[in-house]
């Protein structure tokens, strides 16, 4: 059985802007039903990844994952690091740990402020721990675009929009344009 799609709430909603509260049991019945209707809405749009806050559940779950290959040129993939990608990952209740002090700079676009692009300084390398959808705990270690994406998503978890984190401002702006500046000889 499949989830439904859902509704992807936009920057300036009230939610977006409170850190969400901790899952007390992962196995709850209407947690499970928040994941399943994640996975699908995240099939259907084609995407990077979702928080729960952006489809106005206020707990702390994520899914992510990261492609392969991409054709979007904003999207820094970082196979070095990931030759096969990363699956589409469940994290509930998430928790980073810089690894060292590096710090990139990287395009980020977010489902909650569609067609929008900005330059954002992330931690290169992480270590996440979570609980996975069965509950049991999971650590991982993460460098460039797979860490970039596991920050911007527990940024949600806290009321974190990606603009929020732009030092430049000159590096904000449509997707379209930016794009057509970077694909110029």
């Amino acid at each position: 059985m499949t989830g439904r799609v859902l509704q992807i709430v936009p920057m300036g909603n009230p939610l977006l802007k409170e850190s969400c509260k901790s899952v007390e049991d992962p196995l709850a019945v209407e947690i499970q039903s928040l994941i399943k209707d994640m996975e699908t809405t995240v099939e259907y749009i084609g995407c990077s990844g979702l928080a729960a806050p952006q489809v106005l559940a206020p707990v702390r779950v994520v899914i992510f994952r990261v492609m392969k290959t991409t054709t979007n040129p904003a999207y820094q993939l970082t196979p070095e690091y990931d030759p096969e990608g990363v699956p589409w990952t469940i994290m509930i209740n998430p928790k980073i740990m810089p690894l060292s002090e590096e710090i990139t700079m990287g395009w980020e676009g977010c489902l909650s402020l569609p067609g929008l692009l900005g330059k954002v300084p992330r931690h290169h390398s992480i270590q996440y721990t979570y609980l996975n959808r069965q509950g049991e705990e999971e650590t991982r270690i993460a460098h460039g675009f797979h860490a970039r994406v596991v920050q911007h998503e527990c940024d949600h978890l806290d009321g974190i929009l990606y603009p929020q984190r732009i030092k430049n401002m000159a590096d904000f702006g449509f997707k379209e344009e930016i794009i057509k500046q970077m694909e110029r000889p």
